[in-house]
């Protein structure tokens, strides 16, 4: 590939935009309403990859580029807005600065699983941005601690914890199998409520309040809530009204609240 001949394709290019811009600012400056929007629109659509350039210069920083380059466009209708023509003749002078902010308010207001304190997102962006610079030791490991600290004027202790911070924007997904291969997903590996011993121990709470209740109102409560069936069913199988069914539903309720609410006074005195 010839990268003599593209560079200067290139910087056609961009000539051919700012001029093009230029003269669509020229133009907005005597418009209002409709038409003047339409203008600003179209110098959107020219420099729409001024903004992603901008938003590429932080990809690989646990942020979707998607949700980057959004920001970035954003951030460059406003610009288009904004300029004043009269006070500058090179609209991507005021545009790149304005982008590259809201990029990095949005890493700063959105970015941040656990937020830690600004002092040490400032020391992480310190270390970020020279990490990756330095070039391996004698071992071929990147950069150390005590490397990193000399370049950014940090303590080594500050380096280390700036490190530590990655986890603050992607934490382990609870779906990570183990190292081993074993299989295992770590939330399966996070306690929860064993729901055999809940039931277990409702059963043993119930049983003595169950006894106070009647044959009907115990068959009842088992059609209702053993098998599910609706009040209708329960009283074509038992011959009685639908009314009747929701009543002896709301007694029988109401004696095993009475009676747990009982036993429940007396474990605690």
């Amino acid at each position: 590939m010839d990268t003599t001949a593209a560079a200067p394709s290139r910087e056609a290019e961009r000539a051919a935009r700012e001029h093009e811009t230029a003269r669509l600012f020229a133009a907005a400056s005597q418009c209002q309403g409709s038409e003047r929007e339409a203008l600003l629109r179209r110098i959107v659509e020219i420099n729409t990859c001024v903004a992603h350039a901008v938003a590429h210069r932080y990809r690989n920083r646990d942020v979707a580029m998607e949700d980057l380059e959004q920001v970035a466009c954003v951030a460059l209708v406003a610009a288009a807005r904004r300029f004043d023509p009269d006070r500058s003749e090179n609209f991507l002078t005021y545009a790149v600065p304005t982008i590259a902010g809201e990029v990095r308010r949005y890493f700063r207001d959105h970015g941040w699983v656990v937020r830690p304190p600004r002092s040490l997102q400032e020391a992480r962006a310190r270390v970020s941005a020279v990490r990756d610079t330095l070039p391996p030791g004698d071992d071929g490991r990147p950069a150390s601690h005590v490397d990193i600290a000399q370049v950014t004027d940090l303590s080594e202790a500050q380096v280390a914890e700036a490190l530590r911070l990655d986890s603050c924007f992607s934490p382990l997904s609870l779906d990570l199998h183990g190292q081993d291969g074993d299989g295992v997903a770590l939330g399966s590996m996070i306690a929860s409520d064993d729901d055999g011993v809940s039931r277990a121990e409702a059963r043993v709470l119930l049983q003595p309040a169950m006894a106070t209740l009647t044959e009907r109102q115990r068959q009842v409560l088992q059609l209702r809530f053993g098998q599910g069936l609706h009040q209708r069913e329960i009283g074509e199988i038992i011959g009685v009204s639908q009314v009747q069914v929701s009543r002896l539903l709301s007694q029988a309720l109401g004696t095993l609240r009475t009676a747990l609410g009982a036993e429940s006074y007396a474990e605690v005195a």
